[in-house]
């Protein structure tokens, strides 16, 4: 009977960590609509990409499609997961083998990166664009990591200042955020979407 009152007492933290952890899924939607939204004004158009999979992956796409734009997805062929999520914009959906390719694919015309919480992947693509950008090897784009509690909680960044392994201005290279509004309002100062436009 304890081995069953335990079991049930996991499945119950991990229900109320996935629903604490769902709001996410809200954030990156409504994020995505806002930056699609605000590319129907511009001349120089901004699509929204991502991994192509489920969860904050398929948010994106999703906030894109319903606020009536296209978005991209740069799914890869994993052993047991990821299949490309309805919300793509079908023609605009591509299939990678290599993660090291479709890293550099992300990277290559992006005009900034947003980093939900995530797991391995996420990381790994973060710190790479951290590391390419601290070390000068792809120009400064803005970088931002929304969800304040789980990015404090997971990488104690003045700790590695603290330590010597990072200076202190690196900690410049990335806003940490919390509501899709504040990512936006950093994205839209750091690529000089918030200034007023020329009166004719």
């Amino acid at each position: 009977a304890g081995g069953l009152a335990h079991d049930d007492a996991a499945a119950l933290a991990r229900a109320r960590m996935a629903l604490h952890m769902s709001r996410y899924y809200e954030e990156a939607r409504e994020l995505s609509a806002l930056i699609t939204r605000a590319s129907k004004t511009l001349d120089e158009k901004i699509v929204v990409v991502t991994g192509g999979g489920p969860g904050i992956m398929e948010a994106g796409n999703r906030g894109a499609a319903e606020a009536g734009g296209p978005s991209i997805g740069l799914n890869i062929v994993l052993p047991h997961e990821q299949e490309p999520n309805a919300y793509i914009t079908p023609r605009l959906c591509f299939q990678f083998h290599y993660f090291a390719l479709r890293k550099m694919h992300f990277l290559m015309r992006s005009a900034g990166l947003v980093c939900f919480p995530g797991g391995f992947g996420t990381l790994d693509e973060m710190f790479e664009v951290l590391t390419l950008t601290q070390t000068g090897k792809v120009r400064r784009r803005p970088i931002v990591l929304v969800g304040r509690e789980f990015w404090r909680k997971l990488v104690d960044f003045q700790w590695l200042v603290d330590t010597g392994m990072i200076a202190a201005e690196d900690l410049g290279l990335f806003h940490i955020v919390e509501p899709a509004e504040e990512a936006w309002g950093v994205l839209q100062a750091a690529l000089g979407l918030d200034a007023p436009s020329p009166q004719p």
